[in-house]
């Protein structure tokens, strides 16, 4: 079997980690069914990207190089996506599940003639043919299938693979040629413009979770509420801890009631079952009192650690592997100090 790894670069040349990620499945697969394996690579330093993943075991590396794919966009992505996977001759392509690829894939697939799964999580083989997995409805439903039509391209979701970790070296690259003289490039960036650092509150490579739920917002023990003084403690929390932010469905609802709440939490913050299903080493769950955002949201976290005065709810009894029985504001104003 002819397997293409297929990737893009970053701003600064070098592979993301999502890349390395995919890498490490398709050598897998590579030595599962004794076959064949190149490495395609898209953007701005194409072929210093392709020495750092020289030891892969690759037998060929191709690059598409030029100008016109230094910044992401469609038109060109798709393009070179297409000439890459048909310049290798691949039975199966993998590639990563990023905003980039995500976007242009579907439309390569289209060109070279291939069938197309996102969200992949698992890649093997198995009797002579490639069985994959992917979760359905909600990330309630884990199945398992396999095609006859090739090319077969695969988008693997982040997290769900080590990244590949190998020897660099001097990979002879061939830069595959593609012509954009009719490619549409009306698209171009002018800018970037996002949060500082300390603003951002999704970090899907952070080691730890923080989930937030609406409980922060009702009037704690003494009769008042203290919204200002919780948006204080996550914040600061999140600062020291460099972790993500989670949110309850009930606490991202809070704004559309018109009541007020956490001024930087958002929709893209929820998780759950109508949420994103993050996957981080760690979480704490903090004045969540229902089970689905656990269930679901949390499937893939792997120690999962809540705070919470009943230590019977439901989220307390079989889902967290630990429970701090307490007021989440004391706890985290003891935690913010432990860490200061």
């Amino acid at each position: 079997m002819k397997i293409l790894a297929l990737f893009h670069t970053q701003d600064d040349g070098s592979l993301p980690k999502a890349s390395l990620e995919t890498l490490t499945s398709a050598v897998t697969l590579k030595e599962q069914t004794s076959g064949t394996l190149a490495v395609g690579i898209i953007g701005k330093g194409a072929t210093g990207a392709a020495n750092t993943v020289a030891g892969c075991g690759a037998e060929s590396f191709l690059t598409v190089s030029s100008e016109a794919v230094a910044q992401a966009r469609y038109a060109t992505d798709t393009a070179a996506a297409d000439a890459l996977i048909k310049a290798s001759g691949a039975e199966l392509v993998l590639a990563p599940g990023t905003a980039r690829f995500t976007r242009c894939l579907p439309g390569a697939a289209h060109r070279a003639g291939a069938q197309i799964d996102t969200h992949i999580v698992s890649v093997k083989a198995d009797g002579g043919q490639v069985l994959t997995q992917r979760w359905f409805y909600r990330q309630r439903i884990l199945g398992s299938f396999s095609r006859t039509a090739r090319p077969w391209i695969l988008l693997a979701d982040v997290g769900v693979n080590a990244p590949w970790q190998g020897t660099e070296g001097v990979a002879d690259a061939k830069e595959v040629a593609v012509s954009f003289d009719e490619v549409d490039m009306r698209t171009s960036v002018s800018g970037v413009r996002s949060p500082a650092i300390d603003a951002q509150t999704i970090k899907p490579d952070a080691t730890v979770l923080f989930v937030a739920g609406a409980g922060w917002t009702k009037k704690q023990k003494d009769g008042q509420f203290h919204i200002a003084d919780a948006g204080v403690l996550i914040q600061d929390f999140l600062q020291k801890a460099k972790a993500s932010l989670g949110s309850s469905k009930s606490l991202v609802d809070l704004q559309s009631e018109g009541q007020e709440t956490l001024s930087f939490m958002t929709h893209m913050n929820q998780v759950g079952q109508t949420g994103s299903t993050p996957r981080h080493a760690k979480g704490l769950s903090t004045c969540c009192h229902g089970e689905e955002p656990h269930a679901v949201g949390w499937r893939f976290i792997n120690e999962r650690r809540a705070i919470n005065l009943d230590p019977n709810c439901g989220w307390a009894q079989g889902k967290a592997d630990v429970v701090y029985v307490g007021d989440a504001f004391e706890i985290m104003t003891k935690i913010n100090a432990l860490l200061s």
